[in-house]
């Protein structure tokens, strides 16, 4: 109980790298680290099998749905979050949206104005869409 880390391991290392002056138009699908100080106006994937990291940078924004097994955010999401591992929402999260999520940190500050959905892990990146197919 006491000293045990929960949190999953994560790739500290950063493949793919969105800079804070691009703007993409278009899905973005995606294995390992990705870090985004841009904008993305689409949605983020990450491959099947892959325990791929997600990070949102305070001056990050995403304009639609995120499926991705570990993600941390602390910029702007309009739309869905899907995690099959780790959320964590830093102090300037603001998520326009539902999360879907099986471990959740939250720091004070962050916003969701949208639901929290706890759902059993599963293995598999489609784990969070096939939560939700059951439940409607």
């Amino acid at each position: 109980m006491w000293g045990q880390n929960k949190k999953p391991k994560q790739t500290a290392h950063i493949d793919s790298l969105i800079g804070q002056n691009t703007e993409i138009h278009g899905d973005v699908i995606f294995s390992g680290g990705l870090h985004v100080d841009g904008t993305v106006k689409g949605s983020v994937i990450a491959e099947k099998g892959e325990d791929s990291v997600l990070t949102l940078s305070e001056r990050g924004t995403i304009e639609g749905e995120v499926k991705v097994p570990n993600v941390v955010v602390n910029g702007s999401v309009i739309g869905d979050v899907h995690a099959t591992g780790h959320v964590e929402l830093a102090a300037l999260a603001r998520v326009h949206g539902n999360v879907y999520y099986s471990l959740i940190e939250m720091a004070m500050g962050a916003e969701v104005n949208g639901k929290l959905m706890h759902q059993a892990e599963k293995s598999g990146q489609n784990a969070a869409s096939e939560e939700i197919s059951e439940e409607v």
